[in-house]
């Protein structure tokens, strides 16, 4: 900026104008999404914000051309909110670019085509990420972050102009997925249930008429959703489809992916390869899966204590908890078929005291009553057949397949 002249300034704002004017006419989409594509930190962009802090009469451009004027409450806006965002003035900058996006909505509902559906997307990507960072100057400075929260407002908005009949409906699905990540940022993510239910009820789309990034983001949060619920099925289902679709090029997606995925498919019975954890890093689940194999509570404990923090901010550490009743299951096999090698005929009947013993062996103490509670439930749950003997105190195991497997359905 410090060698900008001021003619260079002038040519460059109306370098802007033109091009905006002309994508317009000629609905270049491609053309019009990079002119709102602030956090892209696109070198015209930024060129334009100096010389728009360099040549201060901007605003008489606009309002002196016919061509500039017509699209005036978009394109003041907009020059406000470079500027500030150049400036590093974030919460002006997004409040600016709201006002912006608003007067392009309005424009885009006018036109009959959807030639702007990416320069839609842009400008509802841009409004997320830059309230996200409206936020945190908000906090930093020690006032109230809101401005995410409106972002989800003005979404919702730009979701009742697309979820209609018309080519402009394939878009609805890209604003959900960005309500999505408005929702869980907050925490709010009981809204995603209205957001998901106008688009069921309404029947806009055949899903697979949307683009196919989409549709694996909108699975992936409903997914998550699933798994908030304790649907397993259903987040199973939704949480693979989104990784049989995903681009196999982007890691980083696929192991957002697998660490709801994986607790979800060890929650059913289905452990995953070792391979896949270090394909993805992902090393927190490497111990609970070794502890279901072994049937170690001991180690499947110490897991969850390490990762603590991340399976708490993932929300499946309560999910993960529940695993311990698979992992009794598969302690009370290998205690099974121990027997079954020394005595085959006296197998299926295993003594508390035995197990109480394997309990301390892996430093559990419990005594007997608390073990004849864990064998009651494990057979509640039709993860051991057989029955209770309390006065000998003796697990009478099932002669015919005593373990069930899950089979890929979760433990009631």
């Amino acid at each position: 900026m410090a060698y900008m002249s001021m003619g260079e300034a002038h040519r460059r704002i109306t370098e802007y104008l033109n091009r905006f004017c002309d994508s317009i006419s000629s609905q270049d989409g491609a053309s019009l999404k990079s002119l709102f594509s602030l956090s892209s930190n696109s070198h015209f962009l930024l060129s334009v914000a100096d010389a728009l802090n360099l040549f201060q009469d901007a605003n008489r451009l606009i309002k002196q051309s016919e061509k500039y004027y017509q699209y005036a409450e978009i394109l003041v806006p907009i020059f406000r909110s470079l500027q500030s965002y150049k400036q590093g003035n974030l919460v002006e900058s997004y409040q600016s670019f709201e006002k912006s996006s608003n007067a392009f909505i309005q424009e885009f509902r006018n036109w009959e085509s959807a030639w702007a559906l990416e320069a839609l997307y842009t400008v509802v990507y841009e409004i997320r990420v830059l309230a996200e960072r409206a936020d945190r100057e908000l906090a930093s400075n020690g006032k109230s972050p809101e401005k995410l929260k409106g972002a989800g407002s003005f979404l919702m908005k730009v979701f009742g102009v697309l979820a209609g009949k018309g080519p402009k409906r394939v878009g609805a699905l890209y604003v959900t997925c960005q309500l999505f990540k408005i929702y869980f940022k907050l925490g709010t993510v009981h809204l995603c249930r209205s957001v998901i239910r106008s688009i069921e009820t309404a029947r806009i789309f055949d899903f697979k008429e949307f683009p196919k990034s989409d549709r694996v983001t909108y699975m992936y949060y409903t997914g998550r959703l699933e798994v908030f619920n304790e649907n397993f099925p259903a987040a199973d289902l939704k949480l693979s489809y989104a990784l049989k679709h995903c681009n196999p090029l982007s890691e980083a997606n696929i192991r957002m992916i697998l660490k709801y995925l994986i607790p979800v498919k060890l929650s059913i019975g289905i452990l995953p390869k070792d391979w896949l954890l270090e394909k993805y890093n992902l090393p927190e689940y490497g111990n609970i899966v070794q502890a279901l194999r072994r049937g170690d509570l001991r180690l499947l404990r110490h897991a969850l204590q390490d990762y603590e923090d991340r399976f708490l901010r993932s929300g499946v550490y309560l999910v993960l908890e529940k695993l311990e009743l698979q992992v009794y299951q598969r302690l009370m096999k290998k205690i099974y078929m121990i027997q079954k090698q020394k005595d085959p005929s006296k197998a299926h009947q295993v003594k508390l005291d035995v197990i109480v013993k394997a309990l301390k062996w892996l430093e559990m103490d419990m005594d007997l009553d608390e073990v004849e509670c864990i064998m009651a439930i494990l057979i509640y749950k039709n993860l051991m057949k057989g029955y209770f003997a309390h006065k000998s105190k003796v697990v009478v195991l099932s002669k015919t397949d005593p373990f069930p497997k899950l089979n890929g359905k979760p433990v009631n």
